[in-house]
């Protein structure tokens, strides 16, 4: 059967929360051997937020996809693809998917939740763009939430200072132009192990040196292959927003790609690492605080465990933001 026509998509909306609970750096030097100028230091992280007990993987994905909507004038009902990235929805079934659709009042949308720890946003956002482009969905939310505060051990200092807690979300609809462009994606067998989070009671542990290795020396020329796929040149890139891992990989990442020209998120610096939820965390709190222009390239990369990683060029709504 001959597939239908492809149809673009676009980025129509974004969206964000955070929990109310901030912990700074002095607050951990109570838990484990570390001090704020440590942490600083190796990570550029002064402050996370931390969920309290109203935030679940659901709850605050809800909230961003809220957000999301509102800022894309699309109604709840409008949508016919859910996509959840995360890999601490406590659930296996029902989906987070399904119960953040059914908390907005959706008509049966199709939902699902993938799992590629720290680039799931970046895969989940393909899987739209490929379903909107191929006729299989006309609107889609895509949703990456974590509450890594639960799985950590936090007398472990060299990861549970890492970590926040936290969700983002973008709209993206059929457009008459490409806003997304093609997916460079993969993974790294040699890394397989290096991000895990076994059953509870067992916490996450993560080989951060090899992680840092792999980001500093590998990391440059899978974020070129995205440009090179969506057919512009990385000097109409505007925007940068990797992973929020540690300053120590995003600054040379951005460097290596002219970042000292182009706005770069370091949204780690007040949230932490959220894993899934990190790109598109960063990515909206800078649209709707106004730093990022309205039709703007951005370049998302996400990567981690599995170890996988995803990059994508999008275009910005082209609209103020909006909620």
């Amino acid at each position: 059967m001959r597939s239908p026509d492809p149809i673009a998509s676009r980025v129509a909306g974004l969206g964000h929360h955070r929990p109310s609970r901030v912990v700074t750096n002095d607050e951990l030097t109570g838990l484990v051997d570390t001090t704020d100028e440590w942490i600083r230091t190796r990570t550029g992280i002064r402050e996370r937020r931390l969920m309290t007990s109203d935030d679940t993987v659901v709850s605050m994905g809800t909230a961003a996809a809220r957000m999301a909507l509102t800022d894309a004038a699309t109604a709840p009902q409008d949508v016919d693809l859910v996509i959840l990235a995360s890999m601490t929805n406590p659930e296996r079934s029902p989906s987070a998917a399904g119960q953040i659709a059914v908390a907005l009042g959706m008509d049966g949308p199709a939902v699902l939740d993938v799992n590629t720890a720290c680039s799931g946003f970046e895969y989940a956002l393909a899987m739209a763009d490929q379903s909107i482009r191929f006729g299989s969905a006309t609107t889609a939310l895509v949703i990456g939430s974590e509450t890594m505060s639960p799985v950590l051990d936090w007398a472990d200092r060299s990861t549970c200072v890492l970590f926040g807690d936290g969700a983002g979300a973008a709209v993206v609809t059929r457009a008459e132009d490409a806003g997304i462009g093609p997916v460079a994606w993969g993974s790294v067998p040699r890394l397989v192990g290096s991000v895990q989070l076994p059953p509870a009671p067992a916490t996450f542990a993560q080989e951060g040196g090899a992680i840092l290795r792999w980001a500093l020396t590998e990391a440059k020329e899978h974020a070129l292959r995205a440009v090179e796929l969506s057919g512009h040149d990385i000097d109409e890139i505007e925007v940068l927003a990797f992973h929020q891992a540690n300053l120590r990989i995003i600054d040379p990442l951005a460097a290596a790609l002219g970042g000292e020209a182009k706005i770069v998120i370091r949204d780690l610096v007040t949230s932490g690492n959220t894993s899934a939820a990190s790109i598109p965390l960063g990515l909206s709190r800078a649209w709707h605080a106004g730093e990022l222009p309205p039709g703007a390239l951005a370049l998302l990369f996400g990567f981690g465990g599995g170890f996988t990683y995803a990059g994508q060029v999008v275009r910005l709504p082209t609209h103020d933001p909006v909620g």
